[in-house]
């Protein structure tokens, strides 16, 4: 499948990162609709292709209100392929120290969040506030998922002031593969 119109549709998830805990939580997005990883005689496997991440962070209780600059928070986030850990709220996940890393094969996209309170006392800090990208798909090559599920996870650093609302849009399309890229995949996208 190409990168159009036609193809291409959009999944989304959310998770809500706690005020005052540490560690990190997660949102599972099934996919088993949408994918069969299972080459059938003349029919080929179906995957998942990732061509874009949108990321938002909000104030979680306040209508959808931008981040206060008040906030001294700071986490990392990502979406991973097959991680299979469900809906867990903020302090019931403890990310591998390679979760966010380019080392991590299930890795699709991550960044990190920073509160604008918590660049103030670096004076030279020039980075922006949010997204602070790593790594993430792209529309030439997207990052295509063979399991059920994609996980939207996250690690806090430095504790929220405010509930915050992390969230995810997708921008997917289903394609066929061979099955020699289908067990490639299977093999790449294992915990």
């Amino acid at each position: 499948m190409a990168y159009n119109i036609k193809d291409v549709f959009y999944l989304s998830t959310s998770a809500i990162v706690a005020a005052g805990t540490g560690n990190g939580g997660s949102a599972q997005l099934d996919l088993s609709a949408y994918i069969d990883p299972i080459a059938r005689g003349r029919t080929k496997g179906t995957g998942l292709a990732v061509y874009k991440c949108h990321f938002g962070v909000q104030q979680s209780a306040s209508n959808s209100d931008p981040i206060d600059d008040a906030e001294v928070g700071t986490f990392s986030y990502g979406l991973q392929a097959g991680l299979g850990v469900g809906d867990l709220s903020t302090g019931n996940l403890i990310a591998q120290s390679t979760a966010y890393s380019m080392t991590n094969a299930l890795l699709v996209q991550n960044g990190a969040f920073y509160g604008p309170k918590s660049q103030i006392a670096n004076a030279s800090t020039t980075m922006d506030m949010f997204p602070n990208t790593q790594v993430m798909p792209s529309v030439d090559v997207p990052y295509v998922i063979v399991r059920d599920n994609v996980c939207l996870t996250y690690q806090v650093h430095d504790q929220m002031t405010e509930a915050t609302e992390l969230s995810v849009r997708l921008e997917v399309a289903q394609i066929s593969l061979d099955q020699a890229t289908l067990n490639q995949l299977l093999r790449t996208q294992t915990v």
